[in-house]
């Protein structure tokens, strides 16, 4: 009894640290409101190696940022350009050819030096990121013939482009790209 309780007025105050900050009287009962401090839960570490492998993968993110940056500007871009009235199919294509230039002539070189797990991670956060997948993307701004292409090359090379992102098979990941400053995006406040 004791402890239930205890739980009641735990509930009560952590409900009530929402209100407002100063007591409120409701036929004629005071109600007192405390507003708590907000912490930050770190992680305590099974092992040694886990943390390695978690500063790695945070050190490969900050690593792909510009790529991924550039390349769901890129994305929002041509499906402006897409949704715009009055433009035609063949002028989209020219602009997604143009930027696609612009891109590779930017990148190329330094996307070619990742290493494959870069890879991966820029593939997932790219999904993540646009609520897309590559495979897709590929289909809908090239063609099908290009998105088995590259997909055939991306699972010989241990990516699958056609996987679509889940934010709770990712926890690292997301506790990575929390701190960095990319929220998970409003699109997956569904699920």
């Amino acid at each position: 009894m004791k402890r239930t309780a205890s739980v009641i007025i735990l509930t009560f105050l952590t409900g009530a640290s929402y209100a407002q900050n100063t007591a409120d009287t409701v036929k004629s009962d005071t109600a007192y409101s405390v507003l708590l401090n907000t912490i930050k839960v770190t992680a305590k570490w099974r092992s040694d190696e886990d943390r390695y492998h978690y500063n790695q993968m945070k050190f490969y993110v900050t690593t792909i940022l510009p790529y991924l940056n550039a390349g769901t500007q890129l994305f929002y871009d041509i499906n402006a350009k897409e949704n715009e009235p009055g433009i035609s199919r063949k002028e989209c294509r020219r602009y997604i050819h143009s930027r696609e230039d612009e891109m590779r002539t930017q990148f190329e070189d330094k996307v070619k030096a990742l290493n494959v797990t870069q890879a991966v991670l820029l593939v997932k956060l790219i999904t993540r990121q646009t609520n897309m997948n590559i495979y897709n993307m590929l289909t809908e701004f090239k063609n099908p013939l290009t998105a088995v292409k590259w997909q055939v090359w991306a699972r010989v090379n241990g990516i699958n482009l056609d996987r679509k992102y889940d934010p709770s098979k990712e926890p690292d990941l997301e506790n990575i790209m929390q701190e960095l400053g990319y929220p998970l995006p409003d699109s997956y406040a569904v699920n």
